[in-house]
């Protein structure tokens, strides 16, 4: 991919390295282009100049030893550095949901912004990355040039992300549109320059003014969050009817206006894009005066975690009506398999709430146990898919690792002490367990009993009274 020795390529400086800005200097080096990677953050630069990627993505780890190797990416912590360097800089750090409200915390951008507008002493362009409200680019803008010793002539640019975790490399190498949002000509060219090798291979490119391209990700964010909502609340309406989930979203699938993608019945969605996103949307909706335009996302986010509580639900009838003393295997912690993610995690959510109504959990993630310890210290980690369902009265599946996935009913049979199981991601085969001896249950999915003779549920254990306190 790399085709820049036919022009000048700009310098690039991305600006945080956490799991996006990290990504996109390593795959932007990849690329070719000369890449400095700065964070305030000591430790994690140490990492990444020893060829360590902070956190857990497939193929991330290679690529960032090839560009290393390459000469063309380097890390700092000296933001004056940073200034002297670069043409384009990326500006990719977090936008966390605030304390105490819906709105997205913009202190690390504006602090990003304002701290580059006063250092850079020639003309250069800054570019948010970041997932922002709609009008942050244009306020941006003013205070970048009351800043800038160049005033306007230090513009500003939005190129909004569009990473999925697990899939990083892929989608930032070959991803499947690139968004400008610009004010000048110049803007324009200098982003297609810092994307030239994308634009090369056909990457269609949609340019935009700054309101629009920051609407993109949070309006993209939303319909997905919306579409997984929506299939659950379907669930909802098929446990009230015994009806199968499962086979209506097989049957929505097929009509290709509607289509397959993330209509995926289960647990819901996590992590730390969609549900402060959807949040942050509608908070800056209401201040813009059209609330009520996206006041259905109210109801997104609250059947997305309706469907954790009802997971639950499953678990606890399984156990026989109680879940004090229940030995519980909860398989997953990461909001998604190939992440260690645990921010806003629906496995983690549900493995807290079982501890706190008294059950005895085993959580069990193949990279996630240590953010998850972080986050819920009290609860039990163990390192391997047998040590959770060791004596386990109720396997539930919460992240739809390949691991889970691919285990065999028999051999995990052999460890439990009773054959209960509830997949909470539709991972399952379902007559793969009932065929040998395993209770199955499933959110929008009837109640499927083995199919074989197996041991009988133990007695109920005792009562809700002894919940433990939240953590």
């Amino acid at each position: 991919m790399n085709n820049l020795e036919s022009f000048s390529a700009p310098k690039i400086t991305v600006i945080g390295t956490g799991y996006l800005g990290a990504t996109h200097a390593i795959c932007m080096a990849i690329m070719g282009f000369d890449v400095l990677g700065f964070d305030v953050d000591h430790h994690k630069i140490d990492q990444l100049r020893a060829g360590k990627v902070p956190f857990y993505e497939p193929g991330l780890p290679e690529k960032l030893r090839e560009a290393l190797a390459s000469g063309r990416l380097k890390f700092t912590t000296n933001l004056d550095d940073v200034a002297e360097f670069g043409d384009v800089h990326f500006i990719c750090v977090g936008t966390p949901q605030a304390p105490n409200s819906s709105a997205a915390n913009l202190s690390y951008v504006e602090s990003a912004f304002s701290g580059l507008a006063a250092r850079i002493r020639r003309k250069a362009l800054l570019v948010g990355k970041s997932t922002v409200p709609i009008g942050t680019a244009e306020r941006l803008t003013a205070m970048v040039a009351d800043i800038s010793p160049l005033g306007a002539e230090l513009e500003l640019a939005w190129n909004p992300e569009f990473l999925r975790e697990g899939f990083a490399v892929q989608d930032t190498l070959h991803p499947d549109r690139l968004v400008f949002g610009v004010t000048s000509p110049w803007a324009e060219e200098m982003l297609r320059r810092a994307f030239k090798p994308l634009l090369d291979d056909g990457t269609p490119l949609i340019v935009a003014d700054l309101a629009t391209a920051e609407l993109v990700k949070v309006a993209a964010n939303s319909f997905l969050a919306t579409k997984i909502s929506f299939i659950n609340a379907m669930a909802e309406v098929c446990e009230a009817t015994s009806a199968d989930v499962s086979l209506l979203a097989a049957a929505l699938s097929l009509d290709d206006r509607i289509g397959g993608r993330f209509l995926k019945p289960g647990l819901g969605f996590g992590g730390g894009c969609l549900p402060k996103d959807i949040r942050a949307f509608k908070h800056r909706a209401e201040e813009l005066g059209v609330g009520q335009a996206v006041s259905f996302l109210g109801e997104v986010d609250s059947i997305n975690n309706r469907r954790r509580v009802r997971t639950v639900d499953l678990v606890r009838e399984l156990a026989g009506g109680s879940l004090a003393g229940v030995k519980i295997a909860a398989l997953g912690a990461a909001f998604k398999p190939n992440s260690d993610d645990v921010r806003d995690a629906p496995a983690l959510d549900v493995a807290r709430m079982l501890y706190l109504e008294g059950a005895t959990v085993s959580v069990y993630d193949p990279e996630a146990n240590a953010n998850a310890h972080r986050l819920y210290p009290d609860l039990n980690y163990v390192g391997s898919l047998a040590a959770a369902v060791e004596q386990a009265d109720v396997v539930a599946l919460l992240t739809e690792w390949e691991e889970f996935r691919a285990a065999d009913p028999d051999d995990l049979g052999a460890l439990v002490h009773h054959r209960r199981i509830v997949d909470g991601r539709h991972a399952l085969d379902p007559e793969r367990y009932t065929s040998r001896g395993w209770e199955y249950r499933a959110l929008g999915r009837p109640y499927q009993p083995s199919t074989v003779a197996h041991r009988s549920p133990v007695a109920h254990r005792g009562p809700v009274a002894h919940q433990r306190q939240p953590l």
